[in-house]
């Protein structure tokens, strides 16, 4: 048996067929990984085994590229590729999961856009969105200006799910304009694996792109666990609330724009307010980010010093406890070191920072004037970040100070640019 090849496994108590993998480094004397029909991977103690048989030997396959044929009926969709699990195949000769990004690969691996429209593809990088800069958005915000300018109906940007709604807001905010929609996919299982939500959810963007109207950044994934629907997600007010569900993504303090039923084609649109598609509009793009942004989480235990660290810096966004606050008064003897907070925050703003106040409590706003707490913050110049996720806020900021003056930013950080605020909250924008 070789890595790749279909083998059939039997041992002492059962017996199991798959992909032979090749073996890990610490386990690989002792331990036959196999690939099973449902995508997932077991390990074999190879002490258990009696037999081994292989049903098909593994051929790799040659280096050769189909010619795509263009259907001058069908729209045309751009896709741009950064990296990430989207396009992810394993390579059973290394088993290491590699990317394939060519239209001829991608239409290989999900036949059925063939039928929903003609595809070009551009790689932007192939990188992990973990490794994202805010000089990044500025290269990908590029790619997008010379896909429209190209001429498309639509562009489909593929990345890796970490930083994926982080990537959707900051592009919200530089594509000012856009003529056309911009829809993030991503995929939280590679392609080859039975359970992967990768062909449906790029299957349901191309069908909203081609289908509707609709024209700025969203982001299209998994509506449910189940392979039936797919959301289109508002760009500045979607979080990934699951590190492997495949419908981790879900609006906060909002709704669905709209929604695709992978059966029927049938789209659904749950907000009825939404920027119509404009081929004649002229995309202002405003891709500078100011670098020195802070995002500082409030927890237990904080010292003044994790505050006068930003001392100097241009923008700092607070991700604070409840309606927005920090610790700050000395309630008893063990917490008297707080009474240094308030005066090492004064000194950052002192120092020019724009400071926002958001909350870690992912669901609700900001009220600052319940508490003294959220009243002295205030009183020191924090500017209260109404619903904004803490996220969002943090690449509003730092776009704003990349574009703006600093007494602009003030007054636009509290101003809806984007959908990045709304005024009043519903009960159906809770865990809906």
């Amino acid at each position: 048996m070789k890595p790749g090849d279909k083998v059939k496994i039997l041992t002492q108590d059962k017996e199991y067929e798959g992909t032979l993998m090749p073996s890990l480094q610490e386990t690989g004397k002792d331990t036959y990984i196999l690939k099973l029909k449902n995508g997932y991977n077991i390990g074999i103690e190879k002490k258990t085994v009696k037999k081994t048989t292989v049903l098909k030997e593994y051929i790799p396959a040659k280096n050769k590229k189909d010619k795509i044929e263009q259907d001058n009926s069908l729209p045309t969709i751009s896709i741009l590729h950064t990296g990430g699990t989207i396009a992810s195949k394993i390579d059973y000769r290394t088993g290491a999961v590699y990317s394939s990004f060519s239209p001829e690969d991608l239409l290989k691996m999900f036949p059925e856009l063939s039928k929903i429209a003609n595809f070009r593809s551009n790689l932007i990088s192939n990188m992990w969105s973990d490794d994202l800069r805010f000089k990044h958005f500025e290269v990908i915000a590029k790619a997008v200006q010379k896909e429209i300018k190209k001429g498309c109906q639509g562009i489909i940007l593929g990345m890796g799910t970490d930083n994926l709604a982080v990537a959707s807001a900051a592009m919200s905010f530089i594509l000012e304009d856009i003529p056309i929609p911009l829809i993030f996919v991503g995929a939280q299982r590679s392609s080859d694996r039975g359970s992967s939500d990768a062909a449906m959810n790029l299957i349901c963007a191309a069908e909203f792109i081609t289908k509707t109207d609709f024209s700025g950044v969203a982001i299209c994934m998994h509506e449910h666990s189940s392979d039936d629907t797919c959301a289109i997600l508002p760009a500045c007010k979607t979080y990934k609330m699951h590190s492997s569900r495949r419908d981790a993504f879900q609006p906060v303090n909002d709704t669905a724009i709209a929604k695709i039923n992978f059966n029927t084609n049938k789209i659904e649109f749950l907000q009825k307010n939404y920027v119509k598609k404009d081929l004649k509009r002229k995309l202002n793009l405003k891709s500078n980010m100011e670098n020195k942004v802070g995002l500082l989480k409030i927890h237990v235990h904080m010292d003044p010093k994790q505050f006068e660290f930003y001392k100097g810096y241009k923008g700092l966004v607070i991700e604070g406890t409840g309606l927005g606050h920090t610790p700050g008064q000395a309630p008893n003897e063990i917490s008297n070191i707080h009474k240094k907070i308030y005066p090492a925050l004064k000194k950052v703003i002192d120092s020019g920072c724009v400071v926002i106040m958001t909350t870690q409590t992912i669901f609700g706003r900001v009220h600052m004037h319940v508490y003294d707490k959220g009243t002295d913050l205030t009183s020191l110049g924090v500017i209260p970040g109404e619903d904004m996720l803490a996220n969002t806020a943090f690449v509003k900021l730092s776009w704003l100070l990349g574009n703006y003056s600093k007494e602009e930013t003030k007054k636009l950080i509290s101003q809806n640019l984007r959908g990045e605020i709304n005024e009043r909250l519903t009960e159906d924008m809770f865990l809906n």
